[in-house]
């Protein structure tokens, strides 16, 4: 601990004597300052030895000393050495007063014993304080190191928090608790979870102290990570603020973790090549080649009823709109380094699904295989597992979070758009992947974060008519029969949905429109005529039926 009063009274060589504040020698001395001016507050910062000779002090004028002592411990100044023998010869009874009244430690330093030797003493406490802190902080760096080959982070935690007196708490990406020591510290920990969340929204490093004196404890939080965006966070909580010692305690913890969470960026890349192959595998229709390259690495996940999900952000699906759909054998490419890199210094959606889906999986110990292909994001997940559900939360916040945004300003371009495919097998993981891309399309075009293959099976296909491309079909194939009945002669364009939504029957059909049969008949001629098109024919019959839909949706 730092050099005291008290410690400095009982320094033999110094001899000095306490002639007032005897029951606050208990204080720190940050150092010791000569000053023999009349005002010397202006140069001190606190927790200061003063050393004077009252050479420039009326030391025997009551109210003088009452300022002066009164200003020095408004100051923070934590004690008074005058030293007799020099200006006056015994301390004067008008500062030993003003001493007591103010509670102010006053030593008497002998004529022998000179100024620059208390200084000496202060500064050797210092630095043999400083010294026990770098000793203590360099033993607890090496036990948790220890604990954390050891025992993992877990080993790590209960070392950290011994060394703290207090608690400590890991949480993953997405702001959930991983492990804390002691146990008990869990419960406090799960209720930082929003502070934890803040912290990752700013750049990394990062830390924040939340709590104080009015609450139970107070807790430092560090982001882990050497990225922008954080991987994790560390909370540790204390009952008072964290002294030399345990600082280096927490830093080399910082550390550790840091090195425990965060793989390098050349592994991360070569098991994302490795993914990518598995992946490339199993769309080509050869499970058997994927797991012999897969290994261990995904568990049983290759072989249980998994789902296959592709997400892309706005500006990506927007551009991909352009292209013509083609049926093709996807193959994915694997992301290099220096791609990984400017993904997470844009710290983008796409990363920050990758985290949720991979922390999820992590705590449910389920595997999954997560490959940046480009500018999407495919994930194979296994069927009902955490990581789906992980994945239906975050897009359900998100959708939450813009609600009320894209009516008045559109998609923007920093949003993210997923499709979720039905549960599928080895054998069906292509069926699968255009299963997704297709509900991936479908939420791009209805403004939806997340569209589940399975709900457009169960849905109707009118809504996937509220397209613009399709309307721009549907009034093109019409445009001539509108511009025929805006002329008032005949009402084509209600005759021929009244037709079809007969199925062809004359008599219903007419009833409906309130014609003859005849009428009706010469009708869908003027059709043909007009169009150039049989209504023999049954996909002319559902292009004519699907454009008069799409334009009544409008």
């Amino acid at each position: 601990m730092p050099p005291t009063l008290a410690s400095l009274v009982q320094h033999s060589a110094l001899r000095l004597t306490v002639r007032a504040g005897e029951d606050r020698l208990d204080v720190p001395v940050r150092w010791a300052h000569v000053s023999e001016l009349a005002d010397p507050v202006p140069y001190m910062e606190g927790g200061e030895l003063l050393l004077i000779t009252a050479l420039k002090l009326d030391a025997e004028d009551p109210e003088a000393m009452r300022r002066y002592v009164r200003r020095l411990a408004g100051a923070g100044v934590v004690g008074i050495g005058f030293a007799v023998g020099v200006t006056y010869e015994e301390i004067p009874a008008a500062l030993v007063d003003a001493a007591e009244e103010e509670g102010l430690p006053l030593l008497e330093v002998p004529r022998r014993t000179p100024f620059l030797a208390i200084s000496k003493a202060v500064s050797a406490a210092i630095a043999a304080d400083q010294y026990r802190a770098v000793t203590a902080g360099f033993a607890a760096q090496r036990e948790l190191t220890r604990q954390a080959l050891t025992d993992g982070p877990e080993g790590l935690l209960a070392a950290l928090a011994a060394q703290v007196d207090g608690w400590a708490a890991l949480y993953d990406a997405s702001g959930a608790v991983v492990a804390a020591a002691p146990e008990w510290a869990g419960r406090r920990a799960a209720r930082l979870t929003a502070d934890v969340r803040r912290l990752r929204e700013g750049p990394a490093p990062a830390s924040a102290v939340v709590g104080g004196p009015e609450n139970e404890d107070r807790v430092e939080l560090h982001s882990l990570g050497t990225g922008r965006r954080p991987r994790a966070a560390l909370a540790v909580g204390t009952a008072a603020a964290l002294g030399t010692a345990e600082r280096y305690a927490v830093h080399s913890a910082v550390a550790l973790l840091t090195l425990t969470t965060e793989r390098s960026r050349s592994l991360q890349a070569a098991e994302q090549r490795v993914g990518a192959a598995v992946l490339r595998m199993l769309l080509a229709g050869e499970p058997d080649h994927a797991r012999a390259v897969a290994g261990g690495l995904y568990g049983d996940l290759l072989d249980a009823p998994f789902r296959v999900l592709v997400a892309e952000s706005a500006s990506a699906s927007a551009a991909r709109a352009q292209i013509d759909a083609e049926v093709r054998v996807p193959a994915p490419k694997p992301a290099s380094a220096a791609a990984l890199a400017a993904a997470d210094a844009r710290g983008d959606l796409l990363g920050a699904l990758a985290d949720v889906v991979e922390s999820a999986a992590a705590r449910a110990g389920e595997a999954v295989l997560v490959v940046p292909e480009g500018e999407r994001l495919v994930v194979l997940a296994a069927d009902e597992g955490a990581a789906v559900a992980a994945c239906g939360d975050y897009a359900a916040a998100l959708e939450a979070a813009r609600t009320g945004t894209v009516a008045e300003q559109g998609a923007g371009e920093d949003e993210l758009v997923v499709g979720l495919s039905a549960p599928a097998g080895p054998i069906t993981a292509a069926a699968a992947y255009k299963q997704a891309e297709q509900a991936l399309s479908v939420a791009r075009r209805r403004g939806r974060v997340l569209v589940e293959h399975e709900q457009l099976a169960a849905g109707s296909v009118l809504p996937l008519l509220a397209d613009d491309a399709v309307r721009a079909f549907a009034d093109g194939l019409l445009r001539a029969l509108h511009d025929h009945d805006a002329t008032g002669r005949g009402d084509l364009v209600a005759s021929l949905r009244a037709w079809l939504s007969r199925h062809g029957q004359w008599d219903a059909a007419a009833a409906d429109l309130g014609v003859h049969r005849h009428t009706l008949r010469y009708r869908m001629r003027r059709v043909e005529e007009i169009l150039g098109r049989s209504l023999d024919d049954p996909d002319v019959r559902m292009e004519l039926w699907l454009a008069l839909k799409a334009t009544s949706t409008e």
